[in-house]
This record gives structure tokens, C-alpha cells and sequence, in this order.
């Protein structure tokens, strides 16, 4: 059945646009009807892709910030997550799914536990997901925490790629949690299934340092790269540090580098080299938030603020990362990244698109779209949300947000009280 949604404004045109079977069918000038009733048209935009992220971390919000990134990780967070059940993780998944609606997401790339409730989720929030298969070796080397082993297990029959809108994934968590062989035989299987790798890389100087006194003075990506893990279809989280060899190697194997700015500016990992690496290296690019217990906001307009003003700081070149290459990233490189024919308004291509209010302030006066979007624009000013054609958010509404709201207080309520009873 063909969905149209009415009198929207493409590329200075008023427009109908068409859904159907998920994908976008038709575009026509508006209906007579529609544009001579003196209502505004509609600002219609590509939906965003945000493809780093640990949605359930949204219970985590607030809770240990303002401190470096391993005693925040060893000291707060990971005995707060040894609390975490399916059903809390559900609910913070489903937290997390409402906040990306309302700021025009559609699609995340998550890394967590219990990752079947985050497929719950997704399905029953009707978002696109990458599910993360997740390694992380607790009990020493070869051994993937038994959370992750009876996820992994139930993950196992999804499809690996974007043609369904839930999917799985590789997820070797970082070197510093998964050994070399492990490594190795996760890179043999991604290869074996032509299927996506998700991993955090070079996110700050100790990993690094302690990479190359362990690993024959290999940076992080030399090492990975050797084990066979980098390819066209690996996403790596951060690359915060990396070296002239580094993005020879990301841009040689077409590996897609996630730059998350805002978490790596709160916990001084560093700023990613966006100049070396993609103006001039020529590497694939796409944004994410990470977890809101870093960021602490899952607005992919923010992150876009933040990744092109780091640039422009950490290059000292104010035309760096112009603002249309900067949303480009975060809607079509977001969505290439993972073989999604999306991030455009285009017959044929996905039915993933925001709609903007007309009267939203920081869209005025609107000398330049790009710009408005990436330095100005957030969440108040989108309207409405469609995925693969269906409406997820219509005129700021989307359907069970306040129950969705209250049971992630209570699930926030019992694994923070967990942690503090058992500190």
C-alpha cells in the first residue's frame, strides 16, 4: 500500500512523496489542492544513521561523569552494567529508540549486553538495527563473557545485512578485551558469512602505547589489519589516534571509520584527525553519539555540531569539513557504511526521511540548508519521522513514549540501586 505524505519542500520544490514497500516510489509537485490552501510547505531532509552507539546506556545517563575514560569505565560503569538484565536493558533500548526518533534517527549500530531485548526493541519501536554479536573475554583469553555467549547464540539466526531491518553483526569489543586468536577467527567468520564487524579502535594514547609495547610496536590498526579483521565491511569506533600509515591502511582496505566527537571530547580522548584522515586520506566516514552515559545526548545534530567544529579546531583550517560533506556523513555515509540504499530523497532509494517544522527558529532565515542543519538545527525543530515508509513520529507524537519514559525510570532506579547496594 502506497503512503504519501504532502506538500514538502525538496530542493526549493513543493512535492508529494510516495512510499511503498519501504522504499520511496514517487516524487510529484505538490497537489493543486495542497499548495494553493497557503500552507507552508515542509522541509523534507534524509533521515540519520547513527552508527556508534550502546543504547541502553541512556539508564546510564548522568551517572559518572566528568572523569577519564578507564577509571570511568573500571570504577562506575562496568560494576553498574554487572547489574544489567534483559529486561532493563529493554527498557533503556526503548529509551534510547525515542530519543533517536525525536531527533530524526532511524538507524543505530549498537554494541551492548543482552543484545536480544535490543532487538525486541528495535522491532517493536520500528527502527533499523545493527545487533552487535559481542566478544568481550571476562574470564580470560578465549573466553567470551557467558552473557554474550547465550546472546550470541540467540543472535545467530538474524540475517547479517540491511535487507531486514534488524541484523546482526561481529562485535569483538577492542584489542585490551579480546585476544589475539579470538581476533583472528571472529575476522575468519565475518569473512566466511560477507557480513559487518563492529570495533572500537585507536580511541585513546594507552591503547595505543600499550598495542605497540604488546604487539611488535603495531599501532591498533596495523595490528587489526594483520589479523585480517579490516575490510570494506568493518566499522570502527573513534580512531581517535592514528598515524600517516594508519589512514593508509583504513583507506587501502575501505574500512568506514565512526567518529564520535562529543564522547571523545568529554572524556579527553582526543580530537580525530578529520583532515588527514578523510580530506586528504580519502577515508570512509560516519558519526555516532556512543553511549549517552559519555555523550550525554543521542542528537545526531549535536554530533554534527561537534564534528565540524573539532575539525576545524584540530586542523587550525576554518574550511575544514564544510557543513554538507559533515551531514552527508551523517545521513548517506551512515547508511553506505552498512549497504543501505538510503540518505537520499530519491525514487528508489529507502523511505527514511525527517520532516522539518516550517516555522522551527534556527531553519530562518535560511541562507544555506547545509549550514542551518549541521550549525544550528536540533531536535525541536523535527516533526515527523519515517522508516522504510512507515511513520515512527507524526507532528512530535510518537506512540507509548510515556509508558516507554516510565519504565525506563524504573529500570534505571533498579540497576543503579543494585550497584550501590553491592559497592
Amino acid at each position: 500500500m502506497e503512503n504519501v505524505f504532502r506538500n514538502l519542500l525538496l530542493d526549493g520544490r513543493r512535492v508529494d512523496i510516495a512510499a511503498e514497500n519501504g522504499v520511496i516510489s514517487r516524487i510529484s509537485p505538490a497537489a493543486e489542492r495542497d499548495a494553493g490552501q497557503g500552507e507552508p510547505p515542509r522541509l523534507v531532509v534524509p533521515a540519520f544513521y547513527n552508527c556508534h552507539t550502546h543504547l541502553a546506556m541512556d539508564l546510564l545517563r548522568g551517572y559518572a561523569d566528568d572523569l577519564e575514560l578507564m577509571p570511568w569505565l573500571q570504577d562506575h560503569i562496568w560494576p553498574a552494567e554487572a547489574h544489567l538484565a534483559d529486561d532493563i536493558v529493554y527498557a533503556g533500548a526503548r529509551l534510547a529508540m525515542l530519543e533517536m526518533i525525536r531527533s530524526g534517527t532511524v538507524f543505530a549500530n549498537d554494541m551492548y549486553w543482552y543484545a536480544p531485548a535490543v532487538v525486541r526493541a528495535a522491532r517493536d519501536m520500528g527502527m533499523r538495527c545493527a545487533v552487535s554479536m559481542q566478544t568481550i573475554e571476562t574470564g580470560g583469553p578465549g573466553r567470551n563473557d557467558p552473557k554474550n555467549v547465550a546472546a550470541n547464540k540467540e543472535l545467530a539466526a538474524l540475517p547479517r545485512d540491511a535487507s531486514s531491518m534488524v541484523f546482526a553483526t561481529y562485535a569483538p569489543h577492542a584489542i585490551y578485551t579480546v585476544c589475539e586468536q579470538t581476533l583472528r577467527n571472529i575476522a575468519a567468520k565475518a569473512r566466511d558469512e560477507d557480513t559487518f564487524l563492529h570495533v572500537h579502535v585507536a580511541e585513546t594514547r594507552f591503547e595505543v602505547e600499550t598495542c605497540r609495547k604488546e604487539h611488535g610496536g603495531r599501532t591498533p590498526v596495523a595490528y587489526l589489519n594483520d589479523l585480517g579483521l579490516l575490510g570494506p565491511k568493518t566499522v570502527m569506533a573513534h580512531c581517535v589516534h592514528l598515524t600517516d600509515d594508519d589512514v593508509r591502511i583504513i583507506a587501502d582496505t575501505g574500512a568506514v571509520i565512526v567518529e564520535n566527537q562529543q564522547s571523545n571530547m568529554k572524556l579527553v580522548s582526543g580530537l580525530f584527525p578529520y583532515k588527514r584522515a578523510i580530506e586528504k586520506g580519502g577515508c570512509r566516514l560516519a558519526l555516532g553519539t556512543d553511549g549517552a552515559s559519555s555523550n550525554n545526548s543521542l542528537s545526531m545534530f549535536a554530533e554534527m555540531k561537534a564534528a565540524a567544529l573539532c575539525a576545524k579546531i584540530e586542523s587550525g583550517d576554518p574550511t575544514c569539513a564544510p557543513a554538507a560533506d559533515v551531514y552527508r556523513h551523517a545521513t548517506r555515509g551512515g547508511a553506505q557504511a552498512f549497504g543501505l540504499d538510503a540518505g537520499e530523497i530519491r525514487v528508489g532509494a529507502a523511505a527514511d526521511f525527517a520532516i522539518l517544522k516550517p516555522d522551527a527558529a534556527p531553519l530562518v532565515p535560511g541562507f544555506n540548508r547545509a549550514s542551518d542543519l549541521v550549525y544550528a538545527a536540533d531536535t525541536s525543530c523535527v516533526d515527523t519521522v519515517v522508516c522504510a515508509g512507515s511513520v515512527l513520529m507524526e507532528h512530535g507524537i510518537v506512540p507509548g513514549e510515556e509508558a516507554i519514559v516510565s519504565a525506563a525510570r524504573d529500570a534505571a532506579a533498579r540497576l543503579t540501586g543494585a550497584a550501590t547496594a553491592g559497592s
